[in-house]
């Protein structure tokens, strides 16, 4: 694996995600990878702490395994684990999280062992009194060292003797550092000398008390191998949990990893599908510093690319075969997600490089034709071969290869192929299961476009190529000249294939966005037409409604024997048709060229006016459209609003300082801090700024470098001069 990872250029990236992980472990995750994204998934929702450094312990729980007895700094190692995941349980998670963590029941006697260390891993005083004992034996012992030795300090024997006021420590031990001649002032054992010559000596005088205090470690040491040795039981009667936490810890730190790295890079993660189909939508190859995004739809067997020298073939070749691999591992990637679908492949290989070896008496030809034979016993996988030609007579290659991919196309394998050579081209165009790529040049421009076209054959600019690397001039024409006017003609055609392509595709999408026009007005007069339908229904129920009343009266009226009846009905019904009101056609407005004008869900403008009928242009279509049916948009309404680039801008810090204090926090802590810290100085406009971390163990110092290293906009780090802190203080440049 790391072979390819190398192959496709993605070391560097792949050690930045490593270097998240709280310890080493490899890519893969064992189990189902549905699970795993949905995991993720759920993941980037909550905001966490991530696991601190843990140590392996595959070899401690081994020794468990034997009834081996731990040491203390062994078993803080469980303990860390046992304290995430207690972590964890105080969060409210829900989904997959919810249920996984819910199911992890740690055992009573592992939470109360887990009670019994402090922060820094120590066993704590509390648990057994004898640590106390001890612990305020030393510690009076230690006062009357320290009270012994400024009595020795003050002594006026020995002030001409003393080269400073300062007590050294030299292999645990307390020291003066005296002068020649220091035998007349002190007794003492010398336990080393100094650059210039001067004595680290150790007072006789103290023995006593360091035997004492030696006694005092000594003790402790029995009390902590006597806890270690009960813990050790303990823990060997819960082996089953705790290889079962510490193989949970391994799989949430490799999604906590996942999710950071994503968040850091602003990146995507895809799950691979059980087909073979490559539809990438804008992705960014990881190492590549300004990229043009890529975005193909690779469905057949096999896919040519063809085109220009040093048109990106190669890189575009690694960057769907990285695709593949960061989604077969769950690994974030710079892509449109949402519009993208990657196939999962068993196997993903890159024959990329030449093979040729003196060592082992292998040629290019020979080293290829060794790589291509292990394909026919490889199924699910995804090949890339650059400059597929490599290594033998171009004209026999062709032949060759084109047979052995007719065989291949056979099996389940999916190839990418880069090639020079127009004949294998040729001979694979006309194949059903093969696509064609072509690398695009401008011919104005005279370089690459680093842009690919579906479905053509590239021509290589090898001459023009040549011109713009400073090959002479009449080397270049007499190059054409041997090349021949039969094939110079030929990359004419295929030039004018190209250009022709890009043609048709240009009025393809014009007519699209016609046909989208046309949609949408159809839309709007099946819409007009349902309205008016309702309109007319409506009006024709009033009618029969109104007419059915006035019938009512007439008959009534012809029933009534008394005139002055008679009368008062006919007057109702007159009412009645009186209230009867036609439709009329509605008068048309004053609409004139140049008017802006709305007609169904489609706004226009008037080109010119005939009578009835106006012409109109609407999303680029022109129309003829009654009068009638046009409403004018006033001249004073509001226009809408240009989209405006959208962009993020962020306010500068009034509170950036060019120095931050780490001193007594948790390296989770401390790396949370000098993230913010290092926004805050770039958003500030700082180049260079300073963090104190201390020496202490070390572990501070350790965890913060290697934040460092993986931040994107460090541009280097190192130790601070010997005034401004040394080793306890980081420089940073940005």
């Amino acid at each position: 694996m790391q072979k390819l990872i190398f192959k496709l250029d993605l070391d560097k990236y792949i050690t930045s995600y490593k270097n998240l992980l709280s310890r080493e472990k490899p890519i893969f995750m064992e189990g189902d990878a549905n699970l795993h994204f949905r995991f993720i998934k759920e993941l980037q929702n909550y905001d966490l702490n991530s696991p601190s450094h843990v140590d392996n312990i595959d070899k401690e729980l081994i020794h468990l395994s034997k009834q081996g007895i731990l040491h203390v700094k062994q078993i803080w190692e469980f303990v860390k684990i046992i304290r995430y995941f207690l972590y964890l349980k105080q969060k409210k998670f829900e989904g997959v999280i919810g249920d996984w963590i819910k199911n992890i029941n740690i055992p009573p006697l592992i939470l109360e062992i887990e009670n019994w260390f402090d922060k820094n891993g120590d066993l704590k005083e509390e648990i057994d009194e004898r640590f106390a004992d001890i612990n305020a034996s030393l510690k009076i012992v230690k006062e009357k060292i320290n009270s012994h030795l400024k009595i020795l300090l003050s002594s006026s024997k020995l002030q001409e003797f003393l080269v400073d006021m300062q007590v050294h420590f030299l292999n645990e031990q307390e020291t003066f550092l005296l002068r020649g001649g220091f035998n007349s002032a002190i007794k003492g054992s010398i336990l080393g000398r100094s650059g210039n010559g001067y004595f680290y000596v150790s007072p006789y005088s103290l023995e006593s008390y360091k035997k004492q205090e030696s006694d005092l470690i000594d003790k402790k040491e029995s009390l902590i191998y006597e806890y270690a040795k009960k813990i050790s039981g303990e823990f060997s009667k819960q082996l089953l949990f705790l290889k079962f936490i510490n193989k949970e810890f391994d799989r949430f730190d490799n999604y906590m990893a996942r999710v950071l790295f994503a968040k850091r890079f602003d990146t995507e993660f895809v799950l691979p599908s059980k087909d073979g189909d490559m539809i990438l939508k804008d992705f960014s190859h990881p190492a590549l510093n300004e990229p043009k995004p890529i975005s193909v739809n690779f469905k057949k067997n096999i896919l040519l690319i063809t085109g220009v020298n040093a048109g990106g073939k190669t890189m575009f070749l690694k960057s769907l075969l990285s695709a593949a691999f960061l989604a077969k591992y769950l690994l974030p990637m710079k892509i449109n997600a949402a519009n993208s679908h990657i196939g999962s492949f068993k196997n993903i290989k890159a024959i990329i490089e030449d093979p040729q070896n003196v060592k082992d008496d292998i040629s290019t030809f020979a080293g290829r034709m060794i790589e291509f034979s292990k394909l026919f016993t490889v199924k699910n996988a995804l090949v890339g071969v650059d400059e597929i030609e490599l290594g033998t007579d171009a004209d026999e290659a062709a032949n060759l290869f084109c047979a052995i991919l007719e065989n291949l196309i056979k099996k389940e394998i999916k190839i990418i192929i880069t090639t020079h050579h127009k004949r294998l081209a040729s001979m694979l165009a006309v194949n059903e299961h093969v696509e064609l790529l072509a690398a695009l040049y401008d011919e104005k421009a005279q370089k690459p476009l680093y842009g690919f076209l579906e479905g053509t054959i590239g021509k290589s600019y090898a001459f023009e190529t040549a011109l713009r690397y400073g090959i002479a001039q009449n080397i270049v024409e007499k190059a054409r000249t041997l090349y021949g006017e039969d094939k110079e003609k030929l990359n004419e055609l295929i030039q004018k294939n190209i250009d022709l392509e890009l043609q048709n595709r240009t009025k393809l999408k014009e007519f699209e966005q016609k046909e989208q026009t046309f949609l949408k007005l159809t839309n709007s007069l099946k819409e007009q037409k349902e309205e008016q339908k309702e309109e007319f229904e409506n009006i024709k129920r009033d009618f029969e409604s109104k007419y059915m009343e006035a019938v009512s009266l007439a008959k009534e009226a012809a029933r009534e024997k008394s005139s002055e009846n008679i009368h008062r009905l006919l007057n109702q019904a007159n009412k009645i048709k009186e209230a009867v009101v036609i439709p009329k056609i509605k008068n048309t407005e004053d609409i004139k060229v140049g008017d802006r004008v709305k007609y169904g869900g489609l706004k226009g403008v008037v080109l010119s006016v005939k009578k009835e009928l106006a012409s109109i242009e609407a999303e680029g279509v022109t129309m003829r459209i009654p009068k009638n049916s046009l409403k004018k948009i006033s001249s004073n309404q509001p226009t809408l609003p240009t989209k405006k680039k959208s962009g993020i801008f962020l306010q500068r810090p009034s509170n950036a300082n060019v120095t931050l204090d780490l001193h007594g926090l948790r390296s989770d802590e401390a790396i949370e801090k000098t993230d913010k810290f290092l926004s805050d100085a770039l958003l500030a406009g700082f180049d260079e700024v300073q963090i104190y971390h201390g020496v202490g163990t070390g572990k501070l110092a350790f965890a913060i470098k290697n934040f460092l290293k993986t931040h994107p906009s460090v541009k280097e780090f190192f130790d601070a001069s010997a005034n401004n802190g040394g080793a306890g203080a980081t420089i940073v440049r940005l």
